[in-house]
């Protein structure tokens, strides 16, 4: 029986200049019980969709035409007080920042007890055993329904969000990017509960999302999104197995597999299409490879074109398409000659020594009258790294590792508390003695979200100029290093964005910008801080080249930080795993991937999700939280939560050496040798005490003996 359907559906915003038509003639439905996912990119209209839904349109948008019906009642007309009675009760909303959503000043029970008791008339009791109940079904302890956001980690915070959306046994839950900004380990629990959840309580799911992988592995259907269109519609294996749209199969080029060395991250070239008009022609057709003269016709229609519906005027060239969308020549692409060549690296540039960065934590005034020793929290707690000219080495883990702070420390943004650290030889002190100029001459940060490292009012060549204005270059000079940059990060013509302002270029135009603002002064290091977490697959795709590509012409040092180990695979030559502030794995990226010596390094790695749906990857759920930071266990940090620990693990700390081959190193006493990531994975889940589980929700019979 079908849920929800939308029909015909089309959305403008209104502006000062001209309206945005934000979704343009977009239809689909979900039936009972089933997970449905809306994919694209930024811009593509799932977030306004999703809103549409739910009756909360922005001020300026407005449904031109279409319906959205749901158990055969039109949403579109409902007044606000009618839609007190769906909202939350029927439809409920998962939104993407948890730390956003909720309020800040009101502990996380309090503010699903609100929610309860504005749409139902019980007790403030009966409220709280509710809020108790849906805590338990996420996987919190009740106990803690009287903390506040900012006492929950990231993932916790999200599952509060859960919970909410839960408390009142919707039929329909909308999940606007869920995961997004989230580890792999920590995605891969949020997703398995929100399906364990769905089966308990029969509901259905509109997740919106830009992960490929992530809609592959959790919905039935899918509609390709782009420019307002639908370009492609059907069940999720087919489109993913046998995409017939090339968007779908440029955006699938776009999302690299973990272990997928070889093949490059293929990047949709272009910009998204001007929507201040109705699209005239095909919307993709500016970005597309295989645009003819013919797709300035009009958009073409939804056809069937084997398994699934797609827009496309070339139905009978998809086998000759799909085969050509994998060659980045295709695209437009220089993969810039031999691989291996293109990568060897020179001399060591950066050297760190027992790096340590404790945080003091604040404590009682008896206490400090006392002189009581304070708490710390070792957030970064003796890491040793080199990084060679032309090399990039990637820095993984799960949030709250250290690995940010690790960063911040490297590029003397924060005092260490101890160790060393060494630029090219010099330590970091007597460079800053000598000069701060000259050492952020040599060291340059990239954040990771470029709405907040950029000044709004500040056009793109003075934002690029200003550490160059700084250093003391003259004008000649910086007028002509800030318009090769811009070129090089790949804003081209550059007199098409020097005069633009932050808020006229596109979250991928941003960040480029941040990166040409940290490359202009040729710096000798450069620190990346998750700086493609926030971007679509393609633009993120574009944003991982760029910076290979800088690594190999400039024989630039790089940091590349990130939770994302699909995009660290992809251009790092070493690899990082970092634990509660140790580096507990290192080596060349290859050889961590394919052998993982650490079970914490390999249970990332096995979290990490499949764009083919056809997989049938096992969830890696590790057995509760992160130990706290300021009291840490005695022993391995990670033997609470490791499904091969022994006493030893719980009494010894072992060094990262305990494992050593050439330059691959772990600090494990156990190395994982002949158990795949996979068997690791349901040794986690029976450690933890949960039924294993394919993703798919398959149980899986095979005991662990067994295997």
């Amino acid at each position: 029986m079908t849920l929800l359907e939308v029909n015909n559906l089309k959305i403008t915003y209104e502006t000062s200049e001209k309206d945005i038509h934000a979704v343009n003639d977009v239809s689909f439905s979900i039936g009972e019980q089933d997970n449905y996912g809306l994919v694209g990119e930024s811009g593509c209209g799932k977030s306004t969709i999703a809103k549409t839904i739910l009756g909360l349109l922005d001020d300026n948008g407005k449904v031109q035409s279409g319906s959205v019906q749901f158990k055969d009642r039109e949403l579109v007309d409902l007044s606000e007080n009618e839609w007190q009675d769906v909202r939350w009760e029927e439809i409920s909303y998962i939104p993407q920042s948890a730390m956003d959503s909720l309020d800040p000043v009101m502990t996380v029970g309090a503010q699903i007890r609100q929610a309860i008791r504005k749409h139902k008339d019980v007790s403030k009791a009966d409220a709280d055993e509710r809020v108790a109940e849906v805590f338990e079904i996420v996987g919190l302890d009740p106990a803690r329904t009287s903390d506040y956001p900012h006492e929950f980690s990231g993932g916790m915070r999200q599952r509060v969000t859960i919970a909410m959306a839960l408390a009142l046994d919707p039929d329909l839950i909308i999940a606007d990017e869920p995961t997004t900004g989230l580890d792999v380990i920590v995605q891969d629990k949020i997703i398995d509960k929100l399906l364990e959840i769905q089966d308990e309580v029969d509901s259905s799911m509109l997740l919106i999302t830009h992960d490929v992988g992530v809609v592959a592995e959790t919905c039935d259907e899918v509609s390709v999104l782009y420019g307002g269109k639908v370009m492609e519609q059907g069940a999720t294996h087919d489109v993913f197995t046998n995409p017939t749209n090339p968007y779908t199969m440029g955006l699938q080029n776009a999302f690299p597999e973990v272990d997928e060395f070889d093949e490059q991250a293929i990047s949709i070239p272009g910009s998204l299409p001007d929507l201040t008009a109705e699209p005239s022609g095909c919307v993709f057709r500016n970005r597309c490879p295989f645009s003819t003269t013919e797709c300035e016709d009009g958009h073409p229609p939804l056809t069937a074109n084997g398994g699934q519906l797609s827009a496309c005027y070339y139905p009978e060239d998809v086998d000759t398409m799909r085969e050509a969308a994998t060659d980045p020549d295709t695209w437009g692409i220089d993969t810039g000659g031999d691989d291996e060549t293109a990568r060897d690296t020179g001399d060591v540039i950066l050297e760190t020594e027992n790096l340590e960065k404790w945080f003091k934590q604040t404590q009682s005034l008896v206490d400090d009258l006392r002189g009581a020793e304070p708490d710390y929290v070792k957030a970064v707690n003796g890491v040793d790294l080199t990084v060679r000219e032309g090399e990039i080495l990637g820095v993984a883990g799960e949030s709250g590792c250290g690995k940010s702070t690790l960063g911040e420390v490297i590029a003397a943004l924060q005092p260490r508390t101890g160790g060393d650290i060494h630029v090219d030889g010099t330590s970091v002190d007597d460079l800053l003695e000598e000069s701060t100029k000259k050492f952020r001459s040599q060291v340059q940060f990239i954040f990771q979200d470029p709405f907040d490292s950029l000044n709004p009012r500040q056009r793109v060549k003075d934002a690029v100029a200003e550490p160059l204005k700084i250093q003391g270059h003259d004008k000649e000079t910086i007028d002509r290093r800030v318009r090769q940059t811009v070129s090089d990060v790949g804003l081209n013509p550059p007199e098409k964005y020097l005069d633009q302002v932050p808020a006229q270029l596109s979250g991928g135009e941003r960040q480029r910008v941040a990166i040409a603002q940290a490359l202009v002064l040729e710096p000798k290091l450069l620190i990346c801080d998750e700086p493609a977490s926030m971007l679509d697959v393609s633009l993120k795709a574009n944003i991982l080249n760029i910076l290979r590509d800088m690594a190999d012409e400039r024989d630039i040092g790089i940091v590349y930080i990130s939770h994302d180990l699909a995009s660290l695979t992809q251009i790092a030559n070493r690899l990082a795993v970092m634990y509660l502030g140790r580096v507990i794995e290192i080596g060349d990226t290859r050889e961590v991937v394919k052998n993982p010596k650490h079970p914490y390094a390999a249970s990332l790695l096995a979290a990490s999700p499949k764009t083919d749906p056809s997989t049938n990857r096992q969830r890696v759920l590790l057995p509760g939280e992160p130990p706290n930071p300021v009291n840490l266990p005695g022993g391995c940090n990670f033997a609470p939560r490791c499904p091969k620990a022994s006493a030893e693990c719980r009494s010894t700390n072992p060094e990262r050496d305990a494992f050593k081959d050439g330059d691959h190193e772990a600090a494990c006493h156990f190395p994982v040798e002949d158990v795949d990531s996979e068997l690791l994975a349901q040794y986690a889940r029976e450690r933890a005490g949960t039924e294993a589980q394919t993703a798919d929700g398959e149980p899986v019979t095979e005991s662990v003996e067994e295997a």
